[in-house]
């Protein structure tokens, strides 16, 4: 018998992070996932009239795939998954992981190769734009290592935060999504020397409340691709491309990333940014508030959430908070702000509207963990 949560959840993604309509296609790419979770989620498009298409997927394969791939390889893989996504109206992909450094020694001209060939066209172009998409982790045994849980501890926190009310965490959003579309120039001061300042004028702001991600807790925008200045020093261990980094730290001339280092991973930094011209500058803004998640767990779809948190991402810019800049690196590293994690600011027009993780400004109260916790976020 199926967890009942499982249900839940497939409800959730089908009725609200997708709103799959009658007739539509929606493709459920699975990766090391239990088959009980997939027929819930097929079972949630039929019931709404939708048409349910799956892809399965193993992460030993894929990473054969990737380590010993041809060019030629790449393209036509690119090109017939493409033309599949093309069909879809709806998309969301479940990533389960039994080994999140399963990727870590390929060949970076491999992954390289990969990104440019398969994910930019089918994820990065098609699915992003022009399909309603949402992703999400699954939980495992490794991803409750990653956070310092048993397997079960873990099982219940992952449903607790991926079930909320997150219709009522929009409303609470909207305020933080006018602030800032009023803004242009941002500080941000935080723990060791981050002192960084940017504009985000005439970028597009966007709310993630259930949408793309789950679980979810963000506002994103863009940076004006030239106007990042100063030293960005993250705080929050991340894995890319299969490799652990830790502190993690950039400085920016007029937008470019000018030097950069790290306390863990920084052999693998200079191969990172230059992939492509755009992997040198900011493709994403993001403020997080997830009152549930606050401490990193090395997953960057939960990382990116934690309360008192922001995420600022060298790389590709979505196009809808476009700032021109395009990338095959699209890499979320996560500054959190409380004062557990040394504190910091955020400013916006020279007003301080968060401190040490605390929203401060009056229309943003809302966003706050106790508000949210006792109120948007009620579990469903």
């Amino acid at each position: 018998m199926a967890d009942p949560r499982y249900a839940t959840l497939a409800n959730l993604l089908i009725e609200h992070s997708t709103t799959l309509q009658e007739g539509e296609h929606v493709l459920i790419e699975g990766f090391d996932m239990p088959s009980e979770m997939i027929i819930e989620l097929v079972k949630a498009a039929q019931n709404v009239g939708g048409n349910a298409h799956v892809a399965l997927r193993d992460s030993r394969v894929l990473r054969q795939l990737q380590a010993g791939g041809s060019d030629a390889s790449f393209e036509v893989w690119g090109a017939y998954d493409n033309e599949r996504m093309k069909q879809m109206d709806a998309y969301i992909g479940l990533r389960g992981s039994h080994n999140v450094s399963e990727m870590s020694d390929i060949e970076p001209s491999r992954q390289q190769s990969w990104g440019k060939r398969y994910m930019s066209p089918v994820h990065m172009n098609q699915r992003l734009n022009h399909t309603k998409w949402c992703v999400l982790r699954w939980p495992t045994p490794s991803m409750a290592q990653l956070a310092g849980m048993s397997t079960e501890a873990f099982e219940d926190f992952y449903f607790d935060v991926c079930t909320l009310d997150y219709g009522r965490m929009a409303a609470a959003a909207q305020g933080l999504v006018n602030v800032m579309s009023a803004t242009d120039k941002v500080h941000i001061q935080g723990p060791n020397d981050t002192d960084l300042t940017f504009s985000i004028k005439d970028i597009q702001v966007q709310p993630c409340c259930g949408n793309h991600n789950i679980p979810d807790g963000e506002v994103f925008t863009a940076p004006v691709k030239d106007s990042v200045n100063g030293i960005m020093h993250y705080n929050t261990p991340t894995i890319y491309r299969g490799h652990s980094f830790e502190n993690v730290r950039l400085e920016f001339k007029d937008g470019k990333i000018v030097g950069f280092d790290a306390d863990q991973g920084a052999e693998h930094l200079a191969g990172i940014f230059d992939t492509d011209e755009g992997s040198r500058y900011i493709g994403e803004f993001a403020i997080g508030f997830n009152p549930y998640i606050k401490e990193p767990m090395k997953d960057i779809l939960f990382d990116e959430k934690i309360a008192g948190s922001l995420h600022f991402t060298p790389g590709n810019s979505y196009d809808d908070a476009c700032n021109t800049n395009k990338s095959e690196v699209h890499w979320d590293m996560v500054l959190i702000q409380r004062e557990d994690y040394g504190g910091g600011t955020i400013s916006f027009d020279d007003e301080v509207i968060r401190q040490y993780g605390i929203f401060t400004h009056p229309e943003l109260l809302d966003l706050n963990p106790e508000n949210l916790s006792s109120e948007a976020c009620a579990a469903v």
